[in-house]
């Protein structure tokens, strides 16, 4: 009786904690991220709170092609809550060479750290590069501190100009999603696809939703005759590579970069870039070619 009833005591004991760690987190006001970065954000499905901030100031061209900012020049940051007040940033930010020192600094001095830093075109002018960054804290410090490096930036800030009315792309979408698997949305003139992967993938122990930069970014802009600049990149395992590599360029589509994004990923991710100009509906097929070599999750 002594030891099982000692045994039933613990676990009462036990009980009160457990049901406390089951317990809501308390809901995080993101109307203070809004305020400390400048900029609105969006809720995501899968639990994230994301900021998005086009670099609409700059005028990228690549391969003879005007370069929208949807299509390859957003940045972003993107929050998951992991306690009553604290939460995990992470954020790729597109700059010109000559902000990368300035704005590394004063991010460095805020508390966000940089986790790769890389081209993710070829060829293009002006040359931007992208640089990923990380944090861990309350929301409204990591939101002032993003701000304090942008502010080193034109990246536009404050509300976002109205959409235009909604116009044919001149591209179609609804094959382009049934040839993919994976419906899209037309954003800024771009028909953007997300396809997450089938793993749960952490950070630093924490488990980061597909929202945060974990999904495979398919993005096609219209360049006429039914062609479209495609660009993105795959999220791949390393046994993964190759095979996409070789099932990219079996279809036409080009290699642009293979980096890393993050620091402490398990399982550790590699992110392929990729660019080409051609029939899109002919991409999308060779994109989904390199799609069926990932374990990715089922449509």
């Amino acid at each position: 009786m002594g030891p099982r009833f000692s045994a039933l005591a613990a676990l009462l004991l036990l009980m009160p904690a457990r049901q406390q760690a089951q317990q809501p987190l308390a809901p995080i006001d993101w109307k203070q991220v809004d305020a400390g970065l400048g900029k609105s954000g969006t809720s995501q499905p899968d639990g994230a709170y994301k900021v998005g901030m086009p670099r609409g100031d700059l005028h990228v061209t690549a391969a003879g092609v005007a370069l929208k900012p949807a299509l390859a020049l957003g940045s972003w940051v993107a929050f998951k809550q992991v306690s009553d007040t604290q939460a995990m940033l992470m954020g790729d930010l597109v700059l010109l060479e000559s902000e990368v020192g300035p704005v590394l600094a004063k991010l460095q001095e805020g508390g966000i750290e940089q986790t790769a830093l890389h081209n993710h075109l070829l060829h293009e002018s002006p040359h931007v590069m992208y640089l990923h960054i990380g944090g861990h804290g309350t929301p409204a410090k990591l939101a002032a501190a993003v701000h304090a490096g942008l502010a080193l930036t034109a990246t536009p800030l404050g509300a976002a100009p109205a959409a235009p009315p909604a116009a044919s792309l001149g591209i179609d979408t609804a094959q382009i999603a049934q040839i993919l698997g994976f419906h899209g949305r037309v954003n800024g003139g771009v028909y953007q696809v997300g396809v997450p992967r089938a793993e749960t993938i952490t950070a630093d122990g924490v488990e980061v939703p597909p929202s945060m930069g974990l999904a495979t970014a398919i993005n096609f802009q219209p360049t006429g005759g039914g062609k479209a600049a495609i660009t993105g990149d795959f999220v791949l395992l390393g046994n993964e590579v190759n095979p996409v590599i070789r099932a990219l360029r079996d279809n036409g589509i080009a290699i642009t970069a293979l980096h890393s994004h993050m620091l402490t990923d398990s399982p550790h991710l590699f992110f392929m870039h990729y660019w080409a100009n051609d029939d899109a509906l002919k991409l999308a097929h060779g994109l989904r070619a390199a799609l069926d070599k990932m374990n990715i999750k089922k449509s």
